[in-house]
């Protein structure tokens, strides 16, 4: 019986070395998987297996599974997690440059956002976090950011006094605060419960993001104000991504790269999908600003370039202003 026993453990070793992978990479992220964010982590797993099956195991974690944003940075410098796509409002701790993705109204579109991301001064952004143990891999698309509250917000008067949920941004702090609000950096899988039990007025995001989390069920009115973008940087732990294999890491780098372009080609087609849904939905009005409302918003907001143009650099402001024609 016993040599049975010992034959039957020997076997289950040999069948979990042969089977195990060599590498593991832990992908991290905090949104739905039917976020641009989610299908571009699925797609990268999927092409990863496919290409280096037994050598490297992709395993997807959404909705804030191990971290969420604020967390997985410092999750990533460890080593717990091998891959974020966490947004660049998150990266101020690391470096002062990645503000400018929060600068409100820089951005009209996110077709002005691809053709800065693609100049050299973009690409260059992408290794402002050299030596901080995190390396920048590439942009990932969410959408332009809208406003929601419970009440109207038609001009820029309607939002003092009330209280929005922001990312752990100073950027986005000073925005709200020109208004005469009062922001709170909390997380994002928070936001739900803190709109649901009034702890909080509004908050700013995509459509899609509004959508899946079901933010427009908890708030009466949504603005299409567009007037900034959440996107995401794709990084990895630097030791970790520098040592794979020479036979692993390029085909790792171009499954990523091709995943990128997946989840990017998909996000705005996600994002008007998810404005179809709020509207259908009835829970949320949507309110559309006329061209001198709008312009009220711009005027309101755009002091806070001035006010972080030091600290994000004003070559780097003026070069994505260029890109986006303002």
């Amino acid at each position: 019986m016993r040599s049975f026993v010992i034959a039957a453990m020997a076997t289950t070793m040999l069948t979990t070395a042969a089977t195990a992978a060599d590498i593991t990479i832990k992908f991290s992220h905090v949104t739905a998987e039917s976020t641009p964010k989610g299908q571009m982590a699925l797609k990268f797993e999927e092409l990863v297996e496919e290409r280096l099956p037994g050598r490297v195991d992709v395993e997807v974690f959404p909705s804030s599974q191990l971290y969420n944003d604020d967390a997985s940075l410092p999750a990533l410098i460890f080593d717990d997690i091998q891959l974020v796509a966490v947004s660049l409002s998150k990266f101020k701790k690391y470096t002062p440059s990645l503000q400018l993705f929060d600068l409100p109204f820089l951005f009209p579109d996110m077709a002005a956002v691809d053709r800065f991301q693609a100049s050299p001064e973009g690409q260059e952004l992408l290794d402002s976090l050299d030596g901080t143990g995190i390396v920048g891999l590439g942009y990932l698309h969410n959408g332009m950011k809208q406003l929601s509250a419970n009440t109207p917000l038609i001009e820029p008067d309607d939002a003092d006094g009330l209280k929005f949920r922001i990312q752990a941004s100073d950027v986005l702090a000073a925005q709200f605060e020109a208004l005469g609000g009062t922001p709170l950096k909390k997380p994002f899988s928070e936001v739900f419960v803190l709109l649901q039990t009034k702890a909080i007025d509004g908050q700013e995001n995509t459509w899609s993001n509004i959508y899946s989390k079901k933010f427009h069920e908890v708030q009466e009115h949504i603005t299409v104000t567009n007037h900034g973008v959440i996107d995401y940087l794709v990084a990895s732990n630097e030791e970790f991504w520098n040592g794979m294999p020479d036979d692993v890491k390029p085909v790792v780098e171009e499954a990523l790269q091709e995943a990128i372009g997946y989840g990017n080609a998909l996000a705005q087609s996600i994002d008007d999908e998810g404005r179809v849904n709020v509207e259908a939905s009835g829970y949320s009005t949507v309110h559309e600003l006329t061209p001198e409302q709008r312009a009220l918003w711009v005027e309101a907001m755009r002091p806070v370039w001035a006010q972080f143009e030091d600290e994000i650099g004003p070559e780097l402001i003026a070069a994505a202003a260029q890109s986006s024609g303002s």
